[in-house]
């Protein structure tokens, strides 16, 4: 019997409708310079210019949009290294809602207070010592609010895949298409999307060495945890894929690769240098996989999803010097 997927690619196009005229139409940039250095044709899915600064406004947005007026009167909460909290603290306001966020207390700085400034109350927690599922829970169950997670969502995953539907919808065919990974849900999304409409697409996942646990999930074939892992990532410092997008990429993703912080400065210096744009450590792992020859053979046309780029200033000059 043929069970249906969590997440169709009707699911996306869905949220692609209901995100219309809400998100941004991200750009998707071309450089000569990228593409004679790895050998390829590149574009970039520059979510760095989506609202928030990153693709997580897709999800939160799409997901939220969809609770009853009395829910929305209660509140959202939701836990996040920073920019889904910064997401979900928009779009409850963009909603008419108020927004609660369990944040990390190493949290960067720029995030913190880029989700005050939209509205939300921040509660912190230590990431390294404390649950942060087991408490957002708890917090949600405490004051009444929906609880949106930043990936074990259905409809979280069908938002952030309507990146890879309008790269596909501007660009055309593409052999590949390479994509962070952190929780899972952005190229859950993405791989429901590009398999969707290119079924022949080789999808990639890339995630930073120190934090390999969808990498050894997949080989396993079941879900892995490792200790919360310490990277200048830290969009990407997850313990264990989710339970939901691991059930999506196990079916759906091709392999996933790994990166060094060195080979994610490396990227994000030349984005700064020959693109002109500013990209997050996390938002820079997939084009670092593609520019440290880590995507063997290296497919002739490349999508590469720049999740995004909400860096302080303080610490882009930290990590572009080092």
């Amino acid at each position: 019997m043929t069970t249906t997927p969590p997440v169709t690619l009707d699911d996306v196009h869905d949220a692609a409708a209901r995100l219309k005229g809400v998100a941004h139409r991200t750009p998707v940039l071309r450089s000569r310079t990228l593409d004679a250095l790895v050998g390829a044709e590149v574009h970039l899915k520059c979510e760095n210019f989506q609202r928030v600064g990153a693709f997580k406004f897709r999800g939160a947005y799409n997901a939220i949009s969809r609770l009853s007026a009395d829910q929305l009167a209660k509140g959202i909460a939701a836990y996040s290294s920073g920019n889904h909290a910064q997401a979900v603290a928009l779009a409850a306001r963009e909603l008419g809602s108020s927004a609660v966020i369990l944040m990390p207390e190493d949290v960067p700085r720029s995030k913190a207070d880029a989700v005050a400034g939209y509205g939300a109350e921040i509660v912190t927690y230590d990431r390294y010592t404390g649950d942060r599922e087991a408490i957002g829970a708890a917090l949600a169950a405490e004051r009444g609010l929906a609880l949106v997670p930043p990936y074990e969502h259905p409809h979280v995953i069908a938002g952030q895949g309507t990146a890879a539907l309008e790269l596909i919808e501007e660009v055309g065919d593409l052999d590949a298409l390479l994509v962070p990974v952190g929780g899972g849900g952005l190229i859950a999304g993405c791989a429901t999307a590009a398999k969707g409409l290119r079924p022949g697409i080789r999808v990639v996942g890339v995630e930073p060495e120190a934090g390999d646990d969808t990498k050894r999930s997949l080989e396993a074939g079941r879900r892995v945890e490792i200790p919360i892992p310490r990277t200048i990532a830290d969009g990407q410092a997850a313990g264990i894929p989710g339970e939901l997008t691991f059930s999506i990429n196990r079916r759906l993703v091709d392999e996933i690769t790994l990166v060094t912080d060195d080979d994610i400065r490396a990227a994000m210096r030349l984005a700064f240098e020959r693109l002109k744009i500013v990209i997050e450590p996390s938002g820079a792992s997939a084009l670092a996989a593609l520019l440290a020859g880590r995507v063997q053979p290296v497919p002739p046309r490349v999508g590469v999803v720049i999740s995004g780029g909400n860096i302080g200033a303080q610490r882009f000059a930290e990590l572009y010097a080092g």
